[in-house]
């Protein structure tokens, strides 16, 4: 399975350019799409989905020319917006036959299978009878998935999923995703780069509509190795380095030491500690490099 993305531009009436000449190829699998907030994840979701239709370019799965065969598409769809309306006084259990009957499985016991399948999947067996509007936001969140499995789609897409999950919630939610990715083309859009580091075989950054790069994670971090450098500063010296190198990130260690984290293609001295790597620091460094931010000369 493959989803191919070709020169994909969209501009709202507004005059913001949400997508800038996309091209891309998905593979069967977990595909990260980590950006910041307003990057346009959810301007490409939505045109993926066809909920939109770009200004130019094409979008295929598996040959099949989607923006010109949306109903045909849609049957191998399975899409999870960041917010989704469910009716609140109906159980899961029957919310999903009611939903599989839409989609076209008359047959009741077939019906039963995919909705346990489905219950299963997504670990709601044991509260399957309970109201879907006194789940928690990771459960609501496990049942979108459940009911976008029912017709056993090509394509998953889900749009910043964890976001105001809590750990243990998330957690769940990552697992079920991890088990439908064998077998199906699943893209998760997410500004959180742990979400992508602990699930994803293959990602992209995207920012301004524009995909800045493409690779595996483990590529993606090895490409840094020898370039990121880390050492204990004063607080008010943060500045001053902030101007004199390319600082990729802050944070404070057990002592409260503020701690700096520099890329720089050359050996900087002995004041600072070669560090590995990490999904983060390509994030940050790929953001700022696409702000136009480069290293100065003396680093």
């Amino acid at each position: 399975m493959i989803l191919s993305l070709k020169n994909v531009s969209k501009t709202y009436s507004n005059g913001v350019k949400a997508l800038d000449n996309v091209t891309i190829d998905i593979n069967a699998g977990m595909f990260g799409l980590l950006g910041p907030n307003g990057a346009g994840k959810s301007s490409l979701m939505r045109t993926i989905a066809t909920l939109q239709s770009p200004d130019s370019g094409s979008i295929h799965l598996d040959g099949l020319d989607i923006l010109n065969n949306k109903i045909e598409f849609r049957k191998n769809l399975g899409y999870l917006p960041q917010e989704f309306g469910v009716y609140p006084k109906m159980s899961a259990h029957d919310l999903l036959h009611y939903f599989a009957t839409l989609k076209g499985v008359s047959s009741k016991s077939d019906r039963k299978l995919i909705v346990e399948k489905a219950l299963e999947i997504t670990n709601l067996t044991e509260v399957q009878h309970k109201h879907v509007a006194g789940y928690s936001g990771g459960m609501k969140q496990r049942f979108g998935i459940a009911q976008l499995l029912l017709n056993d789609p090509k394509l998953i897409i889900v749009d910043e999923p964890t976001a105001g999950l809590d750990p243990a919630e998330r957690r769940r939610f990552l697992n079920v995703l991890r088990e439908i990715g064998t077998n199906h083309i699943v893209i998760f859009s997410t500004h959180i780069v742990d979400d992508v580091k602990e699930l994803c075989t293959d990602m992209a950054i995207l920012n301004g509509g524009k995909i800045l790069a493409q690779s595996t994670p483990k590529e993606m971090v090895a490409a840094l190795n020898g370039k990121v450098f880390t050492r204990s500063i004063e607080r008010e010296e943060l500045e001053r380095y902030e101007s004199e190198y390319n600082v990729i990130s802050t944070s404070f260690n057990e002592n409260s030491d503020l701690m700096i984290r520099v890329f720089s293609k050359d050996l900087l001295d002995s004041a600072f500690a070669k560090a590995s790597p990490t999904l983060e620091d390509v994030y940050f460094t790929t953001l700022r490099q696409d702000q136009g931010v480069t290293e100065l000369s003396n680093v």
